[in-house]
């Protein structure tokens, strides 16, 4: 029998697609960072190091499908921070949203010009492991879509449904030179249309791989977020995170996921991702939408944040983000649907934005303020927190953390303690009490939504690929992420 690198022990073993759902007592065995054994009493002298688990819960390393790395730093530095602050959370896989434009990058063109810096600026930084969405923002990006699949090793793709005429901070924002794409076109819903005939087309043209190409939708409508915006504004009578909420109501949520699944039906494009929905609103537009065109596969995705936070108990205007935070009334809805089963992933939306750039002048004023903040180091901990005490199962929480994710994304490797996948795990202390601070994180943000928010799990170790990266609460060892190529022979 092959000799084992890494074995743990004493450990309750959480696998998503196997098992008991609060876990089974297995011994987890590691060779050439693959899982290589999962069994009862595996014998010490069968492996190199062995790690005692502490009666701690193993689960497998979370694929946080929508993060944000370089939108506000550079991409450099966010893949080394951000990447570190994700396995504090036991993410041991990001999928990060990238396009051309303003931020990020800051550049426009053809993505085979664009993807290969997007690659140089990240290579070798990263501590988990990591893969790409992209945006086709052009009519030449919609061109590039079967090339971005086979050559750049990238299957899903992003809409951002309100960029066209709204702008990414509401009143902050400059819309002259936000887009990069050619004067002659237009970020409109016909363009949305093309690129779903787009994506339906290289669907068409590889149907090995139809099933991990997918268009996730970034679901509010541009129009009632300006009008609204302008009510808000002259009224005075909302402020911070309450203003910020009226201001993209969540009707604004439902009819762009209307929108956005008749167009599906239109084209024929039948892989689509409603992104971080927030209210009871969009939840039912994305229901109805699920009935009325059945043979659609939709996937739902909430984010940790809009199931911790409301715009009350949310820790000052450091909690902006698209789309907002939500009263209590629409969390608690979002609580229901996921105990419903009708929510399929649980993603952080993790964008580091620090104090300097995230805070406008005045620094009380919520329209000036950027949008989007970290959060995937309390993506597991947030989870089998509040969710433990809702009745999600361990089984269920890794569903919706790694299972569900990986498989969507055309990760094959990934999402489950099993043999022959990657051995990406972490373990979790289900009983650690703890309160939130900004500072004890890896991230380069200085303030949290959550701060002060009491959790009930931690996670204490994580190991990607069978190397170990976070060890009782510290980073440990050097980055050694991968660049994930999905869609390959």
């Amino acid at each position: 029998m092959t000799r084992l690198n890494t074995l743990v022990k004493n450990v309750t073993v959480v696998r998503p697609d196997a098992g008991a759902d609060d876990g089974e007592q297995l011994d987890i065995g590691i060779t050439d960072g693959k899982f290589s054994r999962l069994e009862a009493n595996i014998e010490a002298d069968e492996a190199d190091v062995v790690v005692d688990g502490r009666g701690l819960l193993a689960f497998p390393g979370a694929v946080d499908g929508h993060q944000h790395w370089g939108i506000y730093n550079s991409l450099e530095d966010d893949t080394d921070t951000e990447s570190r602050a994700s396995a504090q959370g036991g993410v041991t896989t990001g999928i990060t949203y990238m396009r051309t434009g303003k931020y990020y990058l800051n550049t426009g063109g053809p993505y085979r010009e664009f993807f290969p810096k997007v690659l140089a600026a990240s290579e070798g930084r990263s501590f988990i492991d990591y893969a790409f969405h992209l945006a086709p923002m052009s009519r030449e990006h919609i061109e590039e879509i079967p090339s971005i699949i086979t050559d750049l090793g990238v299957t899903s793709f992003k809409i951002f449904m309100f960029y066209g005429s709204h702008g990414l901070h509401g009143a902050s924002a400059d819309q002259s030179s936000f887009l990069m794409i050619p004067p002659d076109e237009r970020y409109d819903v016909a363009h949305f249309e093309f690129v779903m005939r787009g994506i339906a087309k290289a669907r068409a043209e590889r149907p090995e791989l139809a099933d991990q190409i997918s268009l996730s939708l970034h679901c509010e409508t541009a129009e009632i977020m300006t009008a609204y915006t302008k009510m808000v504004q002259a009224a005075g009578s909302l402020s911070g995170l309450e203003a910020y909420s009226a201001s993209r109501p969540p009707h604004s949520e439902g009819l762009a996921v209307t929108t956005a699944s008749f167009l599906a039906d239109e084209t024929g494009l039948p892989n689509i991702n409603l992104l971080h929905l927030s209210s009871a609103k969009a939840l039912t537009a994305a229901m109805r939408m699920q009935e009325t065109f059945p043979h659609v596969d939709f996937r739902r995705e909430v984010t940790i944040g809009h199931l911790l936070a409301d715009i009350t108990t949310a820790h000052g205007l450091g909690g902006k983000v698209n789309p907002p935070l939500r009263p209590r009334d629409d969390v608690e809805a979002l609580w229901e649907h996921m105990l419903a089963g009708n929510l399929d992933w649980v993603v952080s939306d993790h964008a580091c934005c620090k104090d300097e750039q995230k805070f406008g002048d005045p620094r009380d004023d919520i329209f000036a303020a950027k949008s989007g903040f970290g959060g995937a180091e309390y993506l597991l901990p947030g989870l089998v927190s509040e969710g433990r005490k809702r009745g999600l199962t361990y089984k269920r929480i890794a569903e919706l953390t790694s299972w569900a994710p990986a498989r969507r994304y055309g990760l094959p490797t990934k999402g489950t303690i099993g043999v022959g996948y990657d051995a990406d795990f972490c373990l979790v202390d289900p009983s650690a009490t703890w309160t939130v601070h900004a500072e004890d994180s890896e991230s380069t943000q200085e303030y949290t939504p959550f701060e002060g928010f009491e959790l009930n799990a931690r996670v204490t170790d994580t190991w990607v690929r069978g190397q170990q990266v976070l060890e009782k609460g510290a980073i440990v060892g050097a980055p050694t992420g991968h660049f994930l190529r999905r869609g390959q022979p």
